[in-house]
């Protein structure tokens, strides 16, 4: 994955931010919005665009555009630099390929313990029975 060519396809935007900050708040635009969109980069390819997609399927807009923001810090450069980094970290999770599963074999022990538990029961409940008097 070229890191460079992936940050050249974000666009930012910059917005109010709420919160802490007082008069800051009110005349700078520190909030740091980040856009990607998944379909037309050409990072990927078609595989890693549809597990991509799936990965993000609930942070997509209807437009196919990943949206992330941070109001972290009053400063919009490191707002910047803490979205991206979200980012990254997050395009490394949705490429990360899942282990597969290696079934084994129930140990002999568990086995014993399920056994003795179901005769532990039966003979409580059997002991609950009138007694047979010939």
């Amino acid at each position: 994955m070229d890191v460079k060519l992936l940050k050249s396809e974000l666009t930012y935007k910059y917005v109010r931010s709420s919160g802490s900050g007082g008069q800051n708040v009110n005349k700078v635009s520190s909030k740091a919005e980040l856009y990607f969109n998944v379909e037309t980069s050409q990072v990927f390819n078609d595989d890693e665009k549809l597990k991509l997609t799936e990965f993000f399927n609930n942070r997509l807009n209807k437009d196919g555009v990943l949206v992330l923001a941070c109001d972290e810090s009053r400063s919009q450069f490191r707002n910047k630099a803490i979205v991206t980094q979200r980012f990254l970290e997050l395009i490394d999770e949705g490429l990360k390929e899942e282990k597969e599963r290696k079934s084994t074999k129930v140990p002999k022990a568990v086995k014993r313990k399920r056994l003795a538990s179901k005769r532990k029961n039966s003979e409580k409940k059997a002991n609950r029975k009138k007694p047979d008097i010939d």
